[in-house]
């Protein structure tokens, strides 16, 4: 049986209708909730009254345009089961309808259990002796918001929580360099393209193996979502497994690639990878490169340039029988490492619609901060922050920096 009614005017621009369901014994007789609702005499939102004799029918006529239920406290319920609670319809009902707005309706002399309802779960209470229209309509419009506010809020607890979940999970999963034993010093600088997260698809490592080499890894996935982000770390562990198991060069990077064909989700996925393995003297290196931009070294006294990068492999995952060499290149005895990811110089060299700052501008600008006195974290920061102002806001890719130093020559 349904009737219809107006309410007052409701605050905003909330005017839709809502629908009451009214869970009382005896509907027709002690509570006549549609000439309350006409009492109100007020234009505003239209109210479309249902009514249920127990709590059975309740749950047949419970369907997802129901807003608020108006439950009759003194209603019989499956109290025997309940330990002959007197709020068992209720409890009956909240858990029957975890999504919608309740109101508890009570005798003024039951304040304390009306108090209760409140307590276990409904949006507020109602007397049955002190009710008229004007204060119904009003308690279904703020149950209504109530509930609404609640659930925005357990949304944005559970969003909260699920953040500092993620954080917690990424954080851990940036490597921890292992150099102990090495008299080279180490920074990192990692920014991730996609927003709100630690971990993108760039990752890079640096171990110092039982022989006193000292191996570093930069790579990138194409793309930077959390997808990107899980194939760039299995990389990483990869890679640090294997160089302990004494792979290096060609031999590493094929097995590399065989890891990468078979965890990426297609065969579209690739990576680049540069890789570094300094002498224990310190003097000279090994790279390799698999279609990875080169990286840069600033030798004391010389400007910074970049280190050759001819004869390079393609990236990983793109040609099944790819190979990569292993080039030999000379350090010297003071010097300075920089490893990067194509984050660093594709952003613009001035605002938006400039060209690409590129590998010839960044040189020029790491040329800048040396000369200035910049070493470590603090040259690294400020790299990141200057391609961020040349390109006029931020950068959309993952970028991801390492500097490695050596400050003193060795016989």
């Amino acid at each position: 049986m349904d009737a219809t009614a107006m309410t007052g005017t409701v605050t905003g621009t909330d005017r839709t209708d809502l629908t009451l369901l009214v869970v009382e014994d005896d509907p027709a007789g002690a509570l006549a909730v549609p000439e309350l609702l006409d009492a109100a005499d007020a234009a505003g939102t239209r109210v479309r009254i249902r009514t249920a004799r127990n709590l059975t029918e309740a749950e047949r006529l419970l369907t997802d345009d129901v807003h608020c239920i108006l439950v009759d406290l003194s209603l019989p319920g499956p109290r025997a089961a309940a330990g002959d609670d007197p709020l068992a319809p209720l409890r009956h009902i909240l858990r029957l309808a975890p999504r919608h707005a309740v109101l508890a309706l009570a005798a003024s002399a039951d304040a304390e259990l009306a108090a209760e309802a409140v307590r276990v779960g409904a949006q507020d209470h109602l007397f049955r002796e002190e009710l008229d229209g004007r204060l119904l309509s009003r308690a279904i419009r703020y149950a209504v918001e109530r509930k609404r506010a609640d659930a925005v809020q357990v949304k944005l607890a559970e969003s909260r929580l699920r953040a500092q979940e993620n954080a917690r999970l990424e954080r851990g999963l940036l490597p921890t360099p292992l150099l102990e034993g090495s008299d080279l010093r180490f920074a990192a600088h990692y920014r991730p393209g996609r927003s709100r997260a630690l971990l993108g698809g760039d990752f890079y490592d640096v171990v110092r193996t039982p022989d006193g080499t000292v191996h570093a890894m930069i790579g990138d996935v194409c793309g930077h979502g959390p997808d990107e982000a899980a194939l760039g770390v299995e990389l990483r562990i990869a890679w640090r497994a294997l160089t302990f198991a004494g792979l290096c060069g060609d031999e590493l990077l094929s097995t590399m690639q065989q890891v990468l064909e078979h965890e990426r989700e297609s065969e579209e996925i690739f990576a680049t990878l540069c890789t570094v393995d300094i002498a224990p003297d310190g003097r000279r290196a090994g790279l390799c490169l698999a279609g990875h931009p080169s990286p840069l070294i600033a030798r004391q006294g010389r400007a910074a340039r970049l280190l050759p990068y001819e004869d390079g492999g393609p990236a990983l995952g793109l040609l099944p029988r790819a190979r990569w060499p292993r080039r030999q290149v000379e350090l010297g005895g003071a010097w300075s490492l920089l490893m990067y990811t194509d984050g660093l110089i594709e952003g613009r060299s001035a605002g938006p619609g400039s060209p690409r700052l590129g590998q010839d501008g960044m040189v020029d600008m790491i040329n800048r901060q040396l000369t200035s006195g910049l070493r470590g974290d603090e040259l690294l920061e400020a790299a990141v922050t200057e391609v961020r102002s040349l390109n006029g806001g931020e950068l959309t890719d993952d970028v991801a920096v390492l500097a490695l130093e050596r400050d003193r020559a060795r016989g």
